[in-house]
């Protein structure tokens, strides 16, 4: 059976929402997580190279992270089981974006997709009991290129739905407020055209 998705956009330019299509019936679903060829038909053309996945409790609040641009990474994220509230933070000076977060809900029901460019930090709090998170990568995780983005900066002001999340140490220490970030940043923002981003993304929905 034939199966597309439905691909979102959101005011953060690069996030995209994907929306498989699926079946189901008495013995339960079935639908495409992924397809080169459908993916190249929305435009979207990735090479992606590694995947993750995590499982988590409930209260776990794992971010936000990004790799510099010595080891970039495209990431398609979706939850597989239970649910997370999911976040990204635009980290390219001069984006009107710039410094202000994403979030979107992903579950194992709602079967959504989160396509994040490199110029984002990510992370997610889990919401359910426990939660498993799967994402595709375009790079190979790079610990000389990793960093982070602390999870509570007071400028970002991020909304968490736990007050009290379950951290590891690097994401309670090692995070960078916004502000440092500035001093030496990852990536810059360069517009688009017009032209070149429907020649890209084509014509999509509005979130």
């Amino acid at each position: 059976m034939p199966m597309d998705m439905r691909v979102v956009l959101t005011e953060f330019e690069g996030i995209l929402i994907i929306e498989p299509e699926y079946f189901q019936d008495h013995r339960g679903f079935f639908f495409e997580s992924y397809s080169k060829r459908r993916f190249a038909e929305h435009g979207l053309e990735h090479a992606f190279v590694q995947d993750n996945h995590s499982r988590s409790p409930g209260g776990v609040l794992r971010g936000l992270h990004y790799q510099n641009a010595a080891a970039p990474q495209f990431r398609l994220i979706r939850c597989t089981l239970g649910e997370i509230w999911d976040v990204a933070v635009d980290l390219r000076v001069g984006s009107p974006t710039f410094g202000k977060w994403f979030g979107v809900e992903l579950s194992a029901e709602n079967k959504r997709q989160v396509l994040l460019p490199p110029e984002f930090a990510h992370g997610f709090v889990v919401l359910s009991e426990f939660a498993e998170v799967q994402y595709k990568c375009t790079g190979h995780h790079e610990p000389s290129a990793e960093a982070s983005l602390a999870w509570d900066d007071p400028d970002v002001r991020i909304p968490w739905p736990i007050s009290n999340p379950i951290l590891s140490d690097r994401d309670r220490n090692t995070g960078t407020s916004l502000k440092e970030y500035l001093k030496n940043p990852a990536f810059t923002y360069t517009p688009p055209s017009r032209k070149r981003t429907e020649a890209r993304f084509g014509t999509f929905a509005q979130a």
